[in-house]
């Protein structure tokens, strides 16, 4: 049957993430610190608003790019996030998840045989989203050394007269690294410079511990050439909602619209009308998660020195990527060895890309007791590892 099926898709490799919890489900007992969902329920008044639309009988479906209740509060909050203004009549879109608003914005700008720049590592459906989309992806392998951030140099030395869009994975899943104003404004020079498009994944915004998160579409003649990504899933803990947005120049949301309408008609409408009850009063929501989060990364981060175990610094998102390589064995050995013998479960770093190679991906979405449980045994498996290899 196979010569029967799409050659493109046959060659896109599983996501390695999933096929690692394949493994997971077939175990007892696993403390899982994989999956990067919040381990919050959605606030109590948000989960109101979902349950009134559904008790009002607004099962219907709305506009393709939204409700315009939402598209207005989605245009309100990057103006008072961000202070850039998005017009919710033509420059927005409500997307099934952010993956969605990912995957019609590459299609709409893409010709075949464009290039995508991608750094990695980073998450995982850009580069076969690019793929799907006829383009050609150009990896940029982040360094350990500049903390993950991506330079102008980098940059600069991955263009080509191809190069249609660089992807901007920040504040990045797997690493939780960032990049500050200072930062994107060399980044945002070379683009400008290129002409090139940026779509800018922002779904960890309000995960930022060190300094408020700067889009690059605030910076100077940057709007006009972003699509700026955007959800629900992380800082409102909503995941299963399935709920996204991009925001972008008009020309560019009409195309996207175009492909949504054809594809999905729109968003779920119980989900659009929680959204709009997140986004007018959900800040002190964020507020406490992030709060929360900020203790469990510092937590991590103390235990991995006492463990000397390498790991940078993250301020963003809510993973730390601990460095494994004096172990001598390959990240997925690591992880699955792990999980085997201590269960415990992480994602091996280079199911984010070759660059990952070394590292282990540690979401600390989770408990502060279930992380202590799982430090202990990663803590008795290191030393392990350790007097394996002086023997």
């Amino acid at each position: 049957m196979t010569k029967e099926l799409s050659k493109k898709v046959i060659a896109i490799k599983p996501s390695g993430i999933r096929k690692f919890f394949d493994l997971v489900s077939e175990m007892q007992d696993v403390i899982s610190l994989g999956v990067g969902e919040p381990d919050f329920d959605t606030p109590w008044h948000i989960r109101d608003e979902g349950i009134y639309a559904l008790e009002k009988g607004r099962t219907f479906y709305t506009s393709n790019s939204g409700l315009k209740a939402l598209r207005q509060e989605i245009s309100n909050y990057i103006k008072r996030t961000q202070n850039i203004l998005y017009n919710p009549d033509n420059e927005i879109i409500v997307t099934v998840g952010g993956s969605e608003a990912i995957d019609i914005g590459i299609r709409a700008l893409v010709n075949d045989g464009d290039e995508v720049i991608i750094p990695q590592p980073s998450y995982v459906s850009y580069e076969p989203c690019a793929l799907l989309a006829n383009a050609k992806p150009v990896i940029i392998n982040l360094k350990a050394e500049n903390e993950f951030r991506l330079t102008s140099d980098e940059l600069l030395n991955a263009i080509t007269e191809k190069t249609k869009i660089l992807i901007l994975p920040f504040p990045n899943n797997p690493t939780g690294s960032i990049m500050d104003k200072d930062d994107l404004e060399k980044i945002a020079k070379v683009i400008i410079e290129k002409d090139i498009y940026v779509m800018s994944d922002e779904i960890y915004s309000e995960l930022s511990y060190k300094d408020k998160h700067v889009s690059i579409a605030s910076l100077p003649q940057m709007k006009e050439r972003t699509i700026l990504i955007n959800g629900f899933s992380k800082a409102y803990a909503m995941t299963g909602w399935r709920l996204g947005y991009a925001c972008a120049p008009k020309e560019i949301i009409k195309q996207m619209t175009k492909i949504h309408q054809y594809a999905i008609m729109c968003a779920p409408t119980t989900s659009q009308y929680a959204a709009v009850e997140a986004l007018k009063n959900g800040d002190n929501d964020v507020a406490m998660m992030r709060q929360s989060y900020n203790q469990r990364r510092r937590f991590l981060l103390n235990v991995f020195k006492e463990m000397n175990l390498p790991c940078f610094e993250p301020f963003g998102a809510f993973y730390v990527f601990p460095c494994i390589k004096e172990f001598g064995m390959t990240s997925e050995e690591f992880a699955t060895r792990l999980l085997q013998e201590e269960k415990v479960a992480a994602i091996p770093g280079n199911a984010f890309g070759d660059s990952g190679e070394g590292y282990l991906r540690i979401s600390y979405a989770y408990s502060l007791d279930n992380l202590k449980k799982a430090m202990e045994r990663l803590g008795r498996f290191v030393k392990k590892l350790r007097e394996e290899k002086s023997k």
